[in-house]
């Protein structure tokens, strides 16, 4: 049986050479791609903006122009007064001189000075070495390089000639014109893209052809509803936050507290490494400009709270959902999108590489970016136990478990985890794929882990007793029915009870049906019921017939297709010694081995399909009083 994952079997050669094609035409086509890439960004942030605009009433053409002139009279607005800003903190400069200085001054002092008290008390330790003797020096040779000195040109500093006021205008154009041609080269694309977005949805459906329709419309409805969504949801947190930073800068009296809220609002935008960086500079100017330390300290102190609050309480409660992208993919994207395109892959990194996730969940070629940097990797909660169980990380799993309980009832944690995991384990092991070592850590995990689950309140554990089971050889479940009756008894409680007050759980002699019956058995005795569990082919330790009015319900464990005949036989005998008892299997949905259930049920009064109908079937019996 081949278990290899499909996008494995897609990496050939051809596929490889095809990637590399691709980041050689993201590095060399970067000039045409990055402004392609920042307007699409746009479109898919201003996108709740012009569907708002439409709302009102204006038409789509007019929405979206509205929607891109107000963006791009706020960027220039912005932009004009960042200009401004700066050239006065430029100019500003020389008046914090000496306070920079004073406090340069004082961190050498602080640094240095651990350096010379460790250099002291290591020269009163330690003697110096001897000085090296001097040689004497000829009065004939020092004359000499006297006059070799005197006799040395002397150099001469050209000044450059001051730079008149058209050549500074011209200069500053020319540095002013690239950023200015890729704005607008941007502001362009953006036009056209959110004026032909429904061209554009036409298009790609067409590429993708009309098989691979309502796949295309899905993804395209991912991008257009969930991911927009959240880059104007980012946009809107960042903008206040550069706004809150600023209008606290001002009230404090730090000089530009508009650039420096500006700065902190932007640099939100580079995952991680943004934040710190624009704390940092803040820090360090209001460290330049202030004779103490008690502000710039309070205000780095403000600014780390405020990031801790937004990023694990606001951000989550404002977007909805998180971004997708695990943390180190957020890291790593960074650095791949930064080396392509520089500054501008930078700021992009977290939403292209969202983009990519959000495609690869629907494109098969794009599969492997999904895998590789999605925040949870595409594996279900029975996989993600089975891989623990193979490792044996026990403990993780019980720690998960107990989550899980604290949701949910043991019935619900066994239907959707524990089960599924163990169907995966045996069809491991019935395909020869796991070893004797992996098979020993499975059974012990799982020991561990049931043990740990279906011991009673105020029950201490039993950890040198657990690990004396020799697993290799002994059925789990035995083993958990023979703790059971070390604390209950025998019969695993009194027969001094209520008639039709018992649930007999009841399996053959076989490892895969005294787990479930143990397992069914705990998941009923947790609601109050008393539950019990025998095995029906071990006559030595049956209870006699004469108590058999206290059994109201018998939980009988599904036959497998090879165990079918010894079922039968004791399914009769079990209808003689309990003939007023309710007999019902519980089919589990994962197994392919057993019996069909049209032969199953003409041998019993029901069959259900999970241990929580097990015990919805018990609480309605027992409300009904049959």
């Amino acid at each position: 049986m081949n278990t290899t994952h499909p996008v494995l079997t897609r990496l050939t050669p051809a596929t490889l050479v095809g990637a590399s094609c691709v980041l050689a035409m993201l590095y060399f086509g970067r000039e045409v791609l990055a402004p392609l890439a920042v307007a699409t960004i746009l479109s898919l942030v201003i996108l709740p903006l012009v569907r708002k605009l439409a709302s009102l009433g204006l038409n789509r053409v007019a929405a979206a122009i509205v929607s891109v002139l107000l963006v791009a009279a706020a960027l220039v607005s912005l932009a004009v007064v960042l200009a401004f800003q700066l050239a006065s903190v430029t100019s500003d400069l020389p008046q914090y001189r000496a306070a920079i200085q004073e406090k340069v001054e004082q961190v050498r002092t602080l640094t240095e000075r651990p350096f010379a008290r460790l250099e002291e008390q290591l020269s009163a330790v330690i003697p110096p070495p001897p000085a090296p003797a001097v040689a004497a020096t000829p009065k004939g040779r020092i004359a000499k390089n006297v006059a070799a000195a005197q006799a040395a040109p002397v150099p001469v500093q050209a000044s450059s000639p001051q730079m008149s006021v058209r050549t500074a205008v011209a200069r500053l154009f020319s540095l002013a014109w690239g950023p200015i041609g890729q704005a607008g080269i941007v502001l362009v694309l953006l036009v056209f893209i959110l004026l032909e977005q429904e061209s554009l949805r036409e298009r790609v459906v067409r590429l993708a052809g009309r098989a691979e329709m309502s796949r295309t419309m899905k993804a395209l409805g991912d991008a257009a509803e969930g991911v927009s969504r959240f880059f104007f949801s980012q946009f809107v947190v960042n903008a206040v936050f550069g706004l809150t930073m600023g209008i606290g800068l001002w009230l404090a009296g730090v000089p530009h507290a508009v650039l420096w809220g500006a700065l902190c609002g932007v640099m939100r935008f580079v995952p991680y490494l943004g934040a710190l960086a624009s704390g940092l500079a803040v820090t360090l100017f209001i460290a330049a400009i202030d004779s103490g330390w008690w502000l710039p300290l309070s205000f780095l102190a403000v600014y780390a709270a405020l990031e801790v609050v937004l990023a694990n309480f606001i951000e989550p409660r404002v977007y909805g959902h998180s971004s997708g992208l695990s943390p180190l993919a957020v890291i790593v994207s960074a650095l791949f999108w930064g080396s392509l395109w520089g500054p501008v892959g930078l700021l992009l990194s977290t939403p292209l590489t969202l983009c990519l996730v959000v495609a690869g969940r629907h494109v098969a070629a794009l599969e492997p970016i999904t895998i590789l940097l999605g925040e949870a990797p595409d594996m279900s909660h029975a996989e993600r136990f089975y891989q623990r169980a193979l490792a044996g990380e026990s403990d993780a799993i019980i720690r998960d478990a107990r989550v899980t309980l604290s949701k949910s009832n043991f019935a619900k944690y066994c239907d959707q985890i524990l089960l599924p995991g163990l169907a995966l384990a045996a069809l491991d092991l019935r395909n020869q794929q796991i070893d004797a070592a992996q098979e020993a850590r499975l059974r012990l995990t799982i020991l561990h882990l049931i043990e740990t689950l279906v011991q009673d309140p105020g029950t201490p554990r039993r950890f040198g007793r657990r690990q004396s089971v020799p697993l290799l050889t002994s059925s789990v479940g035995a083993h958990l029915r023979q703790l059971r009756t070390a604390r209950l008894g025998r019969w695993q409680g009194s027969l001094d009870v209520p008639s039709r007050s018992v649930a007999l759980c009841a399996g053959l002699a076989h490892e895969r049906d005294e787990l479930l019956s143990e397992l069914l058995v705990h998941a009923l005795r947790v609601t109050g019921v008393d539950a019990r569990s025998i095995n029906l082919e071990d006559h030595a330790n049956r209870p006699d017939t004469s108590k058999s009015e206290l059994v109201s319900i018998v939980f009988i464990v599904y036959p497998l297709k090879t165990a079918y005949d010894r079922w039968l036989s004791v399914m009769a005998e079990l209808r003689a010694g309990l003939p007023q008892a309710l007999i019902v299997a519980i089919r589990p949905p994962f197994d392919a081995e057993i019996m069909d259930q049209a032969t199953v049920s003409a041998q019993v009064d029901m069959v259900l399909s999970s241990f929580e109908e097990g015990l919805a079937f018990v609480a309605t019996n027992a409300g009904t009083g049959s």
